[in-house]
């Protein structure tokens, strides 16, 4: 019966990512339709409209490209790439290069400009991702088929729904809380099915991320951070969504960051008081929570330190700069791009702090109710042996 309802489960999720891979997101409209993209190889290239300024260069290459796939496959073109000064922007090509080629054309079909718009990584990108799906599917067997299709579920909401409903101004909080709750429930119970264990890591889970909200709500008003120290969310401004709440993005944006975190640790605690109360059917309410926070302590060090450092290593140049400029540790930290991250941190610690707590006292309530102890014990009788009928003296 729980073979049918994970099949099931699988079969509806993977229906879903079908029909949102194909659902438009409603700015689909802004795409150039005149514009083809394709590969293209650059047979040669001549940098000498470049100049060297100190780090940067400026001014233009004239490359020469063949377009290599698409209507004008084997075309060969002429392309000057402009180059802005700025090191982030700015991409530099060679002779045997593959770029990938904006070619916009005119309602007669004759091409009217052509741009090498960078170098061209979707083929290794999707090598990557084949060799993690098959890597997860080899190691993981169906509950890795499971875990893969959690994960193009998450990437393909978090395209198709989250950010759409984002730019159309929907309040970016209970949007987020929303999202999060959707994708815990998605993930946990497709990974763990329909079962008690779920239901804990799932209790465990949003309660840590309502945690999460509420801290992040607070401290981006206490702190008087905004979402300006976003990558980009300047540019999206001036872009003609001014009406937006930068800031109400930048705190959804927190506690969706910390939510997988929080999600991995509440399904820790789930999975070992799971197996603690299926070994030991006796065991109390108050042994099960106990167990639980003994757990859930050994486990938080090191998933707040992995919050640390993934949110540290983002912004390693950052603190270099500071460093190497002899900007004081105080001064450092009074930044408000430093501060955002220090909440980001800060934030993602303390929920993962408080989820041990609940996901113990969620699965200690939720294990050693009377139908769990019943149902291993009823297991248990199921196997002790019948005893052989006493032989009857012959007449």
């Amino acid at each position: 019966m729980r073979s049918r309802l994970d099949g099931a489960m699988v079969l509806l999720f993977a229906v879903l990512s079908c029909v949102l891979w194909m659902l438009p997101t409603g700015f689909d409209a802004r795409m150039d339709t005149s514009a083809i993209r394709c590969r293209g190889r650059v047979l040669s290239q001549d940098s000498g409209g470049l100049q060297q300024h100190t780090l940067i260069k400026v001014g233009y290459q004239a490359l020469e490209v063949e377009a290599l796939d698409g209507p004008y496959g084997g075309q060969r073109f002429t392309v000057l790439n402009q180059l802005q000064g700025r090191m982030d922007l700015d991409k530099v090509f060679s002779a045997g290069d593959t770029a990938l080629l904006v070619i916009t054309h005119r309602k007669d079909g004759s091409v009217d400009t052509v741009v090498a718009q960078d170098h061209y990584r979707l083929g290794l990108q999707g090598a990557l991702l084949c060799v993690f799906g098959l890597l997860l599917l080899a190691f993981g067997g169906w509950t890795g088929a499971k875990a893969l299709l959690s994960f193009v579920f998450t990437g393909l909401v978090l395209w198709k729904l989250f950010v759409p409903l984002l730019l159309k101004g929907v309040a970016p909080v209970p949007l987020a809380f929303g999202v999060v709750a959707v994708l815990t429930a998605v993930i946990v119970f497709l990974v763990a099915g329909i079962s008690r264990l779920g239901v804990t890591a799932f209790l465990g889970a949003m309660l840590g991320v309502g945690a999460s909200s509420l801290l992040a709500v607070w401290a981006a008003g206490a702190l008087k951070l905004h979402g300006a120290v976003m990558p980009f969310a300047e540019t999206m401004l001036y872009a003609g969504y001014a009406h937006l709440d930068i800031t109400g993005i930048y705190v959804g944006a927190v506690f969706v960051a910390a939510s997988g975190a929080v999600m991995d640790l509440a399904m820790d605690v789930a999975a070992s008081q799971h197996e603690v109360v299926s070994r030991h059917p006796s065991i109390s309410t108050a042994e099960a929570f106990i167990s639980g926070i003994r757990v859930g302590r050994a486990v938080v060090g090191t998933m707040t330190t992995t919050l640390l450092l993934a949110y540290s290593g983002g912004f390693v140049t950052l603190l270099m700069a500071f460093m190497a400029q002899g900007v004081p540790l105080a001064n450092m930290f009074n930044m408000i791009y430093v501060s955002a991250e220090v909440v980001k941190t800060l934030v993602g610690s303390l929920g993962l702090v408080l989820v041990a707590p609940f996901t113990a006292l969620a699965g200690a309530l939720i294990y050693t109710r009377v139908p769990v102890r019943s149902a291993v014990c009823s297991r248990k009788a199921a196997v002790v042996p019948v005893p052989p009928a006493p032989l009857q003296p012959h007449s």
